[in-house]
This record gives structure tokens, C-alpha cells and sequence, in this order.
């Protein structure tokens, strides 16, 4: 748990949170859009990536996470 709220996987040397999206998301956005909040109220980042983008393309989302630490 962090922050009340259950995450796919966190970094916390980095305060990144990785949110691997399956299909199920796109019911509940609104819900996914105010825990994001919370979590940036923290000082958290979250990164939400498609399921399809980590299950055939790993190497291109471990590359986006990558940039993202660079910013």
C-alpha cells in the first residue's frame, strides 16, 4: 500500500509509481485520474502504460520509463 492506494510498482528511491493499464482501466479513469492526484499531492510521479505496450514491447516501455527518470 502507499498512500491508501495499491500500485503495480514503485521506485521509491525515485517517487515513481508504473501503472500497467489492462482493459479494466478504461471503466474506471475517473477513479485512476483522482488517485494520480493523490499521489502527485505526495510527490509522487505516475506512469501509466498500456498492458499491450509491456506485454509485446517491454524493451520500448522500460525505454519510455527511462526517459521519464531523465526529465
Amino acid at each position: 500500500m502507499l498512500h491508501g492506494f495499491i500500485v503495480d510498482f514503485f521506485a521509491p528511491g525515485v517517487r515513481l509509481v508504473v501503472e500497467v493499464d489492462g482493459a479494466h482501466h478504461t471503466r474506471q479513469r475517473g477513479a485512476d485520474k483522482r488517485r494520480d492526484r493523490a499521489l502527485a499531492a505526495a510527490g509522487i510521479t505516475v506512469l501509466r502504460w498500456p498492458a499491450e505496450l509491456v506485454l509485446r514491447k517491454l524493451p520500448d516501455a522500460l525505454q519510455l520509463v527511462a526517459q521519464a527518470l531523465a526529465t
